[in-house]
């Protein structure tokens, strides 16, 4: 009898095993798992989502039944399970989908149609396509977005704003800023690594009410790739015309429960189109990824940046014009040296309550001998300039807990943040000499210091997000943040104009609120509103370097926010359409003064306001057409200089229109083959706060194609394909106009080849 019962049990485990079905979803471009993905039986009331491994287990009913598998960006699958007993189970990106699943909104993943902001998303698509060798071929597709290209993935940027330099923008890696606030560095993106990213996701419009202070015109995050489920590398090498060269790399496994990839590029430039405008930079990122139960997941990652550039100038009207684009400065240089660390531990206690603690480290260097730190004297072959090294650490900690109701689908989330980040500045001064042609060319280091301080950087903050479902369909979202800033000030220099301010301390602090409120239309059309305040305190540098007395104020800003979206029919595309109008007060302008160097200063008040669409459709299966853009009025409603009013005055840099139009040929009869064709436009604007001279703008045409065949892939991108005499910034003062050459035309071919598993 016992011999019995044991073959019957044999028997019954036998088939029970037989009829589940289990297996992975995974991302088919990353290999990365996908949690919470839906696998439905086709002909059984039966199904379940993918757990925090991906992982999905199925009481099969009949033999040949089938499953839908679907999850939110995604293009939907059904298969069959005669096959899929215990499979891997890839899911494509949708195309265009306005339902995707964005995490910068509320610190959290969330669907991007109950979002009540203005977001965008790179996707890992478009960054494949694009082949980008520096960050503004990719952000400059965002509508209401001009990343200002420098030189050598040096840069600033425009969201919502004027061209500037001043800390209105908040750049984030994986949600955590890159730099502390209070130092913030226009350039700051060069310490990205452009090769180890899953995506990018731009806030546009103040995000001060979950990210603090300056994040103002907009933030910036950059999410890298988490590790693929089975092996997988990658290998590329790019060249240029214009003496370009690149290699980028990448590996990637889960081992049971620990994932790991690394990935990372180093660029080297050689004899470009500009006379002493080399660079090389070296960037490596490390992540691994632990899940210590389906419930407990611990992140760790880490990146460094090693990064070296010549720094190239502007240039008058005469040389400009006549695409003489000789470089004056002969010695100038940039250098940096980044390290960033996080880790992350995630717990989800139960179905509606998350918790997530992050601990970060910093360590930051930018050492310069700037161009634009030179000044000419009387005596025309002398001029003055400087040497500097700007440096912090950051120890820092962030813990967030969000919690679901079952009351009109309602959850909250609420964070504390601090953030301790001693940073120095040290400044000396050099003798510079000129030539007859105007060349700087050579100098000498003196025992005269300018600059040498330590600030003691404390930011601490508290915040809460709050969303709910106010009636069907119409959802309402509120959140409030409140941060202070101390900066201690300690000057190891007798104060005076030049050395800086004497030893103090300073506070500032700031409540800044966020309603917004979304309505579902249904059949992918919705409509959103927001209020939102967004405020930037003065940097250290702007604070206390070369002030006696520190006069800045802290800017605020008030933002009234409206837009929609439709999906057009059979999912061909859609449409997305926000306007903005954004008043500030106090904001810190930088100025040109005629000697070429720059001052910060307060203005009255001021209004930025616009409006911005993004387009994508497909007229035929195989041809995409995307059009971002967006037209903007930046001008000053107060602001008096020496005793000059610029009331109604237009601010400088500030063009009406920008446009970035792309249309991406696939045909289906020769897959993986694409072609590309973009113009990039960008209006005229007032070079001055006078608003005497006007830049005309510019327009340039892009051309890409390639060709990807099993794991090998190739392509050839053509910038500036017309070749246009460009400038990506144009500034005057009262004696001078300066204009920053664009790139010439320029081809890059590239080879890739991806190893799988």
């Amino acid at each position: 009898m016992k011999h019995l019962l044991l073959i019957i049990t044999g028997v019954l485990f036998f088939m029970h095993s037989h009829a589940q079905v289990q297996g992975s979803v995974v991302d088919a471009q990353t290999g990365e798992v996908l949690p919470g993905v839906t696998v439905q039986l086709l002909h059984a009331d039966k199904g379940c989502q993918t757990d925090a491994r991906g992982r999905f287990f199925l009481q099969r009913g009949r033999a040949d039944d089938s499953v839908k598998v679907s999850f939110v960006g995604y293009q939907t699958r059904k298969l069959t399970l005669s096959s899929q007993s215990s499979a891997i189970i890839s899911l494509t990106p949708a195309t265009a989908s306005l339902n995707e699943i964005i995490v910068t909104s509320s610190r959290d993943k969330q669907s991007r149609t109950d979002a009540p902001i203005a977001i965008s998303t790179i996707s890992t698509q478009e960054m494949r396509d694009t082949k980008a060798t520096s960050l503004e071929q990719l952000m400059n597709k965002v509508s209401g977005v001009y990343m200002v290209d420098l030189g050598n993935e040096q840069h600033t940027m425009a969201i919502r704003q004027p061209i500037g330099y001043k800390s209105l923008f908040l750049y984030m890696e994986d949600g955590i800023p890159i730099r502390t606030t209070g130092d913030f560095n226009h350039n700051a993106l060069i310490e990205i690594n452009m090769a180890a990213l899953r995506n990018i996701e731009v806030v546009r419009g103040p995000a001060s009410s979950l990210y603090g202070s300056e994040a103002v015109g907009g933030a910036v995050n950059f999410i890298t790739a988490a590790p693929s489920l089975k092996p997988m590398a990658r290998v590329q090498a790019e060249i240029s015309d214009r003496g370009y060269k690149r290699t980028d790399f990448s590996a990637s496994s889960t081992f049971n429960k620990l994932g790991i990839v690394v990935g990372g590029y180093y660029a080297d430039q050689r004899n470009g189109y500009m006379d002493h405008s080399d660079f090389h930079k070296l960037a490596l990122t490390v992540r691994a990824d632990y899940q210590i139960s389906d419930r407990t997941k611990w992140i760790n990652s880490m990146t460094l940046i090693d990064y070296y550039t010549d720094q190239v100038g502007g240039l008058d009207s005469a040389h400009f014009y006549a695409k003489d684009y000789r470089n004056f400065q002969t010695f100038s240089y940039r250098k940096v040296n980044a390290l960033r660390y996080r880790s992350t531990l995630e717990q989800n206690w139960n179905n509606t309550n998350k918790t997530t603690v992050t601990a970060f480290f910093r360590n930051n260097t930018i050492e310069q001998n700037p161009f634009y730190a030179l000044k000419n004297l009387s005596d025309p072959l002398k001029a003055a300039g400087e040497i500097n090294d700007d440096s912090f650490n950051s120890y820092a900690l962030i813990i967030q807990h969000k919690k679901q109701f079952a009351w009109k689908h309602a959850s909250i989330i609420a964070g504390l943040s601090a953030d301790y980040s001693p940073a120095t500045y040290y400044a000396e001064f050099i003798d510079v000499t000129k030539d007859a042609a105007g060349y700087f060319r050579s100098y000498k280091t003196t025992d005269s210091v300018l600059t040498d301080y330590n600030v003691g950087l404390l930011n601490t903050a508290a915040y809460a997000q709050f969303d709910m479902e106010l009636v069907s369909r119409l959802k309402l979202v509120a959140a409030v943040r409140y941060d202070r800033m101390d900066y201690d000030f300690d000057n190891h220099l007798a104060p005076s104009a030049f050395t800086g301010a004497p030893d103090e301390t300073n506070h500032f602090n700031k409540l800044t609120p966020k309603l917004g409120l979304t309505y579902d239309f249904g059949q992918n059309r919705g409509m959103y509103a927001n209020y939102s305040v967004g405020f930037a305190p003065p940097n250290i540098s702007e604070l206390y370097r070369g002030v006696k007395v520190p006069v800045l104020k802290p800017a605020t800003y008030r933002n009234y926010e409206a837009g929609g979206w439709f999906g057009f029919a059979n999912d061909k595309g859609y449409v997305d359409i926000g306007v903005y109008d954004m008043q500030g007060t106090n904001e810190i302008i930088s100025v040109k003064l005629d000697d070429g160097s720059y001052e910060n200063r307060n203005t009255g008040r001021t209004t930025h306001r616009g409006i911005e669409w993004n387009v994508r459709y497909a007229p035929l299966p195989s041809v995409w057409i995307r059009c971002s853009g967006q037209y903007a009025e930046h001008f000053f409603n107060e602001y008096v200089e020496k005793g000059v009013s610029y009331n109604d005055n237009k601010m400088a840099g500030a063009p009406k229109v920008i446009t970035n139009t792309e249309i991406t040929w696939k045909p289906r009869f020769l897959n993986g083959f694409r072609l590309a064709g973009e113009w990039q436009h960008v209006g005229s604007y007032y070079m001055d706060p006078r608003n005497t001279g006007v830049y005309g703008g510019y327009d340039l045409l892009n051309f890409r194609t390639g060709y990807s065949w099993r794991q090998f892939d190739c392509w050839v991108n053509c910038r500036n394909a017309g070749d246009a005499i460009y400038s990506t910034t144009t500034e005057r003062t009262t004696y001078s106009t300066t204009y920053r050459p664009g790139p010439k035309r320029t081809f890059n071919i590239g080879f890739g080849y991806t190893f799988r598993n």
